[in-house]
């Protein structure tokens, strides 16, 4: 699990990046526990978190608040 701080000092195409990879993986460990064969049950908690930390990491590039464009 990837820290806030730590996301903050990516760009946005790298937060879509780690958000699609992110996608994938609870993807992946929702196929795991459909067969039975998933043994962390609390990792799928944490990416779904990790999913809406990146989302709203986005959300705040696209209205300019990490630092990126300020729309002058």
């Amino acid at each position: 699990m990837t820290k806030t701080s730590e996301l903050r000092d990516l760009s946005a195409p790298e937060l879509r990046t780690k958000l699609s990879e992110t996608k994938e993986e609870l993807f992946n460990m929702r196929f795991q526990n459909a067969t039975g064969q998933l043994d962390n049950y609390k990792r799928l908690g944490q990416l779904r978190k990790e999913i809406a930390r990146l989302n709203m990491l986005l959300r705040q590039h696209e209205l300019g608040e990490l630092g990126g464009e300020t729309g002058e």
